[in-house]
């Protein structure tokens, strides 16, 4: 497109004036096999494409408020451009594949700021979501990237698809050349959430190594051993009046983003949708607990190497970090002086990715406003809280404080960790007590929070992740002076 349009905000209008019209014509074959080993590699400044399964985005079936045009982009051809919030493309018998992590990429340019996100839905223009991916500013009009995201739907084979623009402002925004939706294989991935324990631990696996049948599993002599050693450990004495509630926490920063994610796709770099990380500054698809515990942390304290993530935030496309996010440690229980830490290594996912709706048991979209003033209103899709100035746009998550007492980890990284139950006890399928872990989040947002997307979908979809690596030894002496006596600590561990 010209470089001549205004690159900050709203383009002026090219000749001819835009139509906005709807077109249907004779379907366009889209489908193929899926590439399920398509690496995208960037040589010599441009990016190698591997053009298997990619639907050419001028290939639609129908469409609203488009145009195309010669392209710059690599293979050259024809790009749609002249796309707004609001247009959208249809295309016939797309070839979703059958099995394995589907990722979904679009190829874009853009000489606006203004930013947005490209839905991509089945069956329908407000059909299933497969993928919300957000995009900005590239440098101009026929300056290309890819941009993907992970798909968590469970649909698979050929499905109509609609491509559907999003954006804060009415003006054109986007060009797109090109989508594609592949598999990666998940022969490495844990099994399923409907996996069974063995009846009796396999051989255990090293903290954070390659899973064992996707329940690796501590070592039950060294477990026995460090739960009497904590246990003999004597308290710190209580000083200077704390206030009577079981708790430390770490204070944390964001430290990198990357599409990776080494409890629930471990070993797969860039097969994940894309997180926000924080603490330790190592997290990759490939890190072990090892590796964690040798790496810096963006948290204090310093002796906490664990890696925490959260699926990116978006305001407009455009990617808004949480200012400071609290990790609080502490007890839900009735009586916490039993918690002991957790085994090095452990893993643990709370939410859900694949929730798009408010369901009360995977977290839901609770998001709210602290500080003066708090909330004042709601989004005019009454997902989020609109807040006063004085007040913040906080999201809390809280993981299970119950372990099994066996495995560092299951195959949907859940089944080894269960709540308290109605007596504030443990069940007796987890019947150890391990410290509760919530993530406070702060996000820079109050007045404006319309156009908030999250990585992974809607505020439905917010999850977390927790790998520990914390220092035995300083862990060990935040909960058995802090929780087990049932007082507030601070973040270096004391009263």
């Amino acid at each position: 497109m010209p470089t001549a349009r205004n690159p900050y905000l709203v383009p002026p209008r090219r000749q001819p004036k835009r139509r906005r019209t709807l077109l249907a014509l004779l379907a366009v074959p889209v489908a193929g096999a899926l590439a399920f080993t398509v690496v995208l590699t960037a040589t010599a400044g441009a990016e190698q494409i591997d053009t298997a399964g990619v639907v050419q985005a001028e290939a639609w079936s129908a469409q609203s408020g488009t145009r195309t045009e010669n392209t710059g982009d690599t293979g050259g051809g024809r790009n749609v451009g002249w796309l707004a919030s609001g247009d959208w493309m249809r295309y016939d018998d797309v070839d979703l594949g059958a099995a394995g992590s589907l990722t979904a990429s679009v190829r874009v340019a853009a000489a606006s700021r203004a930013g947005g996100t490209v839905e991509l839905r089945a069956g329908a223009q407000d059909g299933e979501l497969l993928a919300a991916i957000p995009v900005g500013y590239t440098g101009g009009w026929q300056n290309w990237t890819t941009k993907a995201a992970v798909s968590t739907t469970e649909l698979t084979g050929l499905q109509t698809v609609f491509l559907v623009l999003k954006s804060a402002q009415p003006a054109d925004f986007i060009n797109i050349n090109w989508l594609q939706f592949k598999r990666t294989p998940t022969a490495t991935i844990p099994g399923s959430p409907t996996q069974e324990p063995p009846s009796s631990p396999a051989s255990p696996s090293s903290p954070g190594g390659a899973p064992d049948g996707g329940w690796p599993a501590v070592d039950p002599a060294a477990q026995q051993a460090d739960t009497a050693a904590f246990f003999a450990r004597r308290p710190a004495p209580v000083t200077n009046n704390p206030v009577k509630v079981p708790e430390f926490h770490a204070t944390c920063t964001v430290s990198h983003h990357a599409a990776d994610d080494p409890i629930v796709l471990p070993g797969l770099a860039g097969a994940s949708h894309d997180h926000t990380f924080l603490g330790n500054r190592s997290t990759s698809a490939t890190s072990t607990a090892d590796s964690l515990l040798a790496a810096g942390t963006t948290c204090t304290p310093a002796q906490d190497h664990s890696a925490y993530w959260i699926p990116t935030l978006y305001q407009n496309g455009k990617v808004v970090d949480p200012k400071e996010v609290t990790v609080y440690y502490g007890s839900r229980l009735k009586d916490p002086s039993r918690t002991q830490p957790f085994p090095f290594g452990l893993r643990m996912v709370t939410g859900d990715a694949k929730n798009q709706s408010d369901t009360p048991d995977k977290q839901g979209n609770h998001f709210w406003c602290a500080g003066a003033g708090g909330e004042v209103g709601r989004t005019a899709d009454g997902q989020y809280p609109v807040c006063a100035k004085t007040a913040g746009l906080v999201r809390q998550v809280t993981f299970p404080d119950c372990w099994d007492g066996v495995h560092l980890d299951s195959p949907d990284h859940r089944a080894h960790m269960a709540n308290g139950d109605s007596t504030g006890a443990c069940p007796a399928s987890h019947p150890v007590p391990i410290p509760s872990v919530s993530f406070v989040i702060g996000y820079p947002l109050n007045t404006d929070t319309s156009g908030i997307t999250l990585s992974s979908g809607n505020g439905f979809s917010m999850h977390a992740d927790f790998f520990n690596a914390w220092e035995p030894d300083a862990l060990a002496q935040r909960v058995r002076d802090c929780l087990d006596q049932g007082y507030k600590c601070n973040a270096q561990g004391t009263f």
